[in-house]
């Protein structure tokens, strides 16, 4: 007959006062396999440790009648009778509540032989001792369901976590608005984002499409610091197909809701921005082909043309669509360096270090190509 010897010991402190009580830690201290050998399993050795039954019922019942006979029980006791499965010592203490209120004392020692003497002593029948077996176990099985299931878990855990103020609500807003305004300077850098911008205005224009599916507003530059900053778009990491098959499913909500939305954005507004970032535009792209856009007449210009494009807020699929386009640009642009590298570096046994020297930062010109044939 092959059993198992395991314990749990109580390290916690003696009371301090008058009914108060230390909480207790636990740990686990022993598991030896005893073997072939037969133990009582009412008998407890020197240490304290006690041969668990494989029915946590029958464990609590003689716990509870043993604690019934005494008038008292030690936490080494309780420690040995109850389930394996508990051992956050916040569940025992619990436990150990439960047993208290059942007129139970439970105490760090034994008691000494007057104490004993001065308390009643109190026969209870095997019907009060399973009962009161039955009631610990229930409070065991739910203390046991309460740790592990996810959801109570996952509750459990919200309920530590600090709710955020405020301000701090006003100040994560700031910063998704900052991080929106980075990437929309970085789009403004790119031709070709504010000439689809400007394309979808004009079929705006035709009554080819709703001005709503392209911006939701403006921003008034002027009042920006008094304004409680919200998200309206973030990149996304959606394909293009994604991003066409929610364009379908927008058409399909009718043109009555078309005209609500069209009627929250004042059109002359509307054509009053459009129209000045079209000029801005013009004077940006006319000065990047007459003086290279390293000039600093052409930096200027793309600066002024990024202050008037961060005034749109465009539609979270538009925002997506012009991020996309720049993310699958910089993909191919990637790809052409790599193969530049390789045919360098492999096919021409140019060093790979002198080729980064090199390249870096001439990717658009030929000079890197020059002084790599003179070299």
């Amino acid at each position: 007959m092959n059993l198992t010897l395991k314990c749990r010991i109580s390290i916690g402190k003696p009371p301090t006062a008058a009914g108060e009580r230390q909480r207790p830690k636990y740990k686990y201290a022993l598991a030896l396999n005893v073997g072939s050998y037969i133990v009582d399993t009412n008998q407890t050795n020197k240490c304290g440790y006690r041969l668990m039954e494989q029915n946590p019922q029958s464990q609590l019942k003689l716990l509870v009648t043993r604690g019934k006979e005494q008038g008292y029980l030690t936490y080494a006791e309780v420690n040995d009778h109850l389930p394996e499965d508990i051992v956050d010592s916040d569940q025992i203490e619990d436990i150990i509540q439960m047993i208290n209120d059942m007129g139970i004392q439970v105490m760090e020692e034994a008691p000494d032989a007057d104490d004993l003497l001065l308390a009643e002593n109190t026969t209870s029948t095997d019907e009060d001792a399973e009962e009161a077996a039955a009631q610990v176990l229930s409070s065991v099985e739910s203390e046991i369901g309460r740790t592990t299931d996810p959801v109570r878990m996952y509750m459990r855990e919200m309920g530590t976590v600090e709710l955020l103020t405020r301000e701090g609500e006003i100040d994560i807003a700031k910063r998704i608005e900052d991080g929106i305004n980075q990437v929309q300077c970085s789009v403004a850098e790119y031709p070709e984002a504010i000439t689809y911008l400007l394309e979808q205005y004009d079929r705006v224009e035709a009554e080819e499409a709703r001005l709503s599916d392209l911006i939701t507003g403006f921003v008034d530059p002027n009042a920006e610091e008094e304004m409680a900053p919200t998200a309206t778009h973030v990149g996304s990491e959606l394909s293009q197909e994604d991003l066409d098959d929610d364009e379908d499913e927008d058409e399909e909500d009718g043109d009555d809701d078309a005209a609500d939305d069209d009627n929250s954005i004042d059109p002359e507004l509307a054509r009053e921005k459009f129209a000045e970032l079209r000029a801005q535009y013009i004077v940006t792209r006319d000065t990047i082909k007459a003086k290279g856009r390293s000039h600093a007449a052409a930096q200027e210009e793309i600066l002024k043309l990024s202050e008037v494009f961060k005034q749109f807020r465009l539609v979270p699929k538009q925002f997506d669509y012009l991020v996309n386009s720049m993310r699958v640009m910089m993909d191919r642009v990637r790809t052409q360096e790599r193969l530049i590298m390789k045919l360098c570096v492999e096919q021409c046994k140019m060093p790979k270090k002198n080729f980064i020297t090199l390249f870096t930062g001439n990717e658009t010109s030929e000079t890197w190509f020059n002084a790599a044939i003179a070299r």
